[in-house]
């Protein structure tokens, strides 16, 4: 007989505090409730502070993603201009030497637009990367323009 009654009061506390907790949830719904439509009244709709919190979330989530696709358009596009540089500069540099083989004239920098245009397109981007940083270091390679490119990337966030 003692031992269910021990374990009745053992299950009335536990229900007491379910109920407690319960009753608490109930309560805190209510109040939720309560302000929501207190605040609907008070403040027109896109200045209550209930919707503001949950815009300035969505926000905030939006914004790291956002700098996140950045950051991998930022690489994509240093990775480009690596390539097409490394590319265009080792073509040029053999069309020279076959030029100079065959006794052709060798095109010069200053007789060749489209190579002047490619890298005044190149030094502009890099001097863009450079004054994003803050950094006004002497001509540098494009491997410190990476590293640069990354470290302003990265102090950015």
């Amino acid at each position: 007989m003692g031992h269910s009654h021990i374990h009745g009061d053992h299950h009335e506390a536990v229900d007491g505090l379910v109920n407690l907790f319960a009753k608490a949830n109930h309560d805190l719904t209510m109040i939720q409730h309560k302000l929501q439509n207190e605040f609907q009244q008070i403040y027109p709709d896109n200045a209550n502070p209930m919707k503001l919190v949950s815009r300035i979330k969505k926000v905030q989530e939006d914004l790291s993603s956002l700098k996140e696709q950045c950051r991998e358009l930022l690489a994509a596009k240093q990775d480009l201009i690596d390539k097409a540089r490394t590319t265009l500069v080792g073509n040029r540099s053999l069309l020279q030497r076959l030029q100079a083989s065959t006794g052709i004239p060798v095109t010069n920098d200053s007789d060749d637009p489209a190579y002047s245009n490619f890298t005044q397109i190149i030094d502009e981007w890099t001097t863009q990367v450079r004054s994003r940083i803050g950094d006004e270091t002497n001509e540098s390679s494009s491997e410190d323009i990476n590293q640069l490119l990354f470290s302003a990337i990265v102090q950015g966030n």
